[in-house]
């Protein structure tokens, strides 16, 4: 993964270059390893790397044999093997996964997108129609911006990261994932368009726990595509859990298979298993004896990774909050709780000499794994409610383990966000979904129940039988409760109670409710003082029409409470 900047439009594109150079390099954490940059006619790509895959010949921009067609990419094109097959008599210059990009337009123009399969935002300019486009991935894994100025209205900016917009543009919007934007209309279009979609329709397929299982572990195994050292985030939880030990059976297999043909082992899908390790290395992060710290142990211990424990003091968080709302670009209080103990982790994953690491977003968007999905009213508001969720994940979670990791030029992959996966999960019925103790269906019981092995006595258990059926704890929560209870006191002693009543008149209705979120905000203001900044954001509030807690924390969910109670 990387970062981009382009300019669109720019009149005296050659004067702007210095000034479209200092805004990337302000995204340089993106894409330590090198800089690259192009100009045609008036507009300029600019490309921060990150090697992952080719790692000799992919530099960007990328240009076509006739250097008519430009590309600069963010992301990982895991389907890059096939889409090579497609085009056998297309000049390849690179090994980058991202070069199919080009031929891929040149037949098919912007439904390019919608063949492939990864996490991505990209701009693409064709000189002889002094067109650009650009888009970024369904789900919105990686991150985009797109901007404008009225002071040069037709100019349109984009950039991977808010920070490079701010100075230069006074409309901004995070690029909308699964679209694709066309100069030649100046409109942007969704060329996402699952079956799933229609968060009203409300699906009947029973669920298929073989099918499941099988997919998310093919999702695993394309994500494992790198020529760089990877590990994987174990926070001990279940969706961690499950990533780190299907991760860890691949590369032992890819290790198994490259010692008998002495081979860096290719397979059959295209994937590069040449990371220099035999064995799966786990990272985890928390406070002193924190749940996900003893839970992430035993899970490490059991499926056989090299395992790395990191703890960090309140002090130590504390400490790094301003730097974190300014890589995050967000004041949400959910996303910076749970991105300040993983950004404090990938400074230290990056500083073990690894590039790419597997993480567990989106399980509970897909399964309504968050406890408050236990006050769904119903099986039909239980499913409008994920669909909600999956669509909103890139101004969340997503934004989340993209920047947190990326502040560090390390790149985290969601295997839950695979397209495949989405378009089977997404379509179960919400029946088998919903949280019933009364049952025993407890939050995510089919992610668990496909995946438990009891009934498969030739088939070596995933995870142990604790941790497999180990109830939610949400990322904040779980690397230690007195996270959030240091945050809420030092914002009840940096919010003065008079300050409190008096929010900012720019703010509008989009007032902070508590102290913790007024201080946040503050932060974000005196880093990004512009209001098109600030329209980027969203912050989660509980639903109170479901009876939940005005805090986000799971510990406030009724169905935690419960749980302590009955320990």
């Amino acid at each position: 993964m990387c970062g981009i900047f382009a300019a669109y439009k720019q009149d005296y594109v050659e004067t702007f270059k210095a000034k479209a150079l200092q805004y990337s390099k302000r995204i340089r954490h993106r894409g330590p390893d090198w800089s690259g940059n192009l100009i045609k006619k008036s507009t300029i790509l600019v490309h921060e790397r990150l090697s992952i895959v080719g790692l000799d010949s992919g530099a960007q921009p990328i240009t076509s044999p006739d250097e008519k067609l430009a590309l600069a990419v963010n992301g990982e094109i895991y389907n890059q093997i096939h889409l090579r097959a497609e085009f056998p008599d297309y000049q390849f210059k690179t090994l980058s996964d991202c070069e199919p990009i080009i031929p891929l337009y040149k037949k098919y123009d912007i439904d390019a997108p919608k063949y492939l399969d990864g996490m991505f935002g990209f701009v693409l300019y064709d000189e002889d129609k002094d067109r650009i486009i650009a888009a970024r991935d369904p789900i919105g894994v990686v991150t985009l911006y797109l901007g404008r100025s009225s002071k040069s209205p037709k100019t349109v900016y984009f950039a991977s990261e808010l920070k490079c917009l701010v100075d230069e543009c006074d409309d901004i919007i995070a690029f909308p994932p699964g679209h694709v934007y066309d100069s030649e209309t100046d409109q942007l279009t969704r060329y996402f368009q699952p079956t799933w979609w229609d968060e009203n329709k409300i699906p009947t397929t029973p669920v298929d726990y073989k099918k499941v299982r099988e997919t998310l572990e093919l999702a695993v195994r394309k994500r494992l595509m790198a020529e760089v050292p990877y590990g994987v985030l174990l926070s001990g939880g279940l969706d961690s859990s499950l990533i780190a030990s299907i991760a860890a059976r691949e590369t032992a297999n890819a290790s198994t298979e490259n010692d008998a043909s002495g081979l860096s082992g290719v397979d059959d899908t295209g994937n590069l298993h040449s990371h220099g390790w035999n064995k799966l290395h786990s990272f985890a992060i928390g406070l002193p004896n924190a749940p996900d710290l003893i839970a992430a142990q035993k899970v490490a211990k059991y499926i056989g990774t090299i395992h790395h424990e990191h703890t960090f003091t309140l002090q130590e968080g504390l400490d790094a909050l301003s730097e974190v709302i300014y890589h995050l670009e967000t004041f949400d209080v959910t996303t910076i709780r749970a991105s300040t103990p993983m950004f404090l982790l990938s400074r230290k994953i990056k500083a073990q000499g690894v590039k790419m690491v597997l993480s567990g977003e989106g399980s509970d968007e897909i399964f309504g794994g968050y406890l408050y999905f236990g006050s769904a009213p119903s099986a039909s508001e239980f499913h409008t409610e994920c669909v909600k969720r999956v669509k909103n994940l890139h101004l969340a979670d997503c934004l989340r383990a993209n920047k947190s990791t990326m502040a560090w030029g390390l790149e985290a992959r969601v295997p839950f966000l695979d397209k495949q996966f989405l378009e089977l999960t997404m379509n179960i019925n919400p029946e088998d979904k919903v949280i019933n103790q009364s049952e025993g269906r407890i939050e995510k019981y089919i992610l668990r129940k496909a995946f438990d092995t009891t009934d498969e006595p030739d088939v070596k258990p995933y995870l142990p039988e604790e941790i497999l059926w180990r109830q939610k704890e949400q990322f904040s929560d779980g690397v230690g409760y007195s996270w959030i209870d240091g945050l809420k006191d030092t914002a009840e002693k940096t919010i003065s109670d008079e300050q409190f009543k008096q929010p900012k008149a720019e703010w509008g209705d989009d007032i902070p409710t508590t102290k913790e979120a007024y201080w946040y905000r503050l932060m974000f203001d005196e880093l990004f003082p512009s209001k098109a900044a600030a329209n980027t954001v969203m912050r989660w509030i509980p639903k109170a029409d479901w009876g939940c807690a005005e805090d986000p924390s799971g510990r406030y969910a009724k169905l935690h409470e419960q749980h302590v109670e009955d320990k």
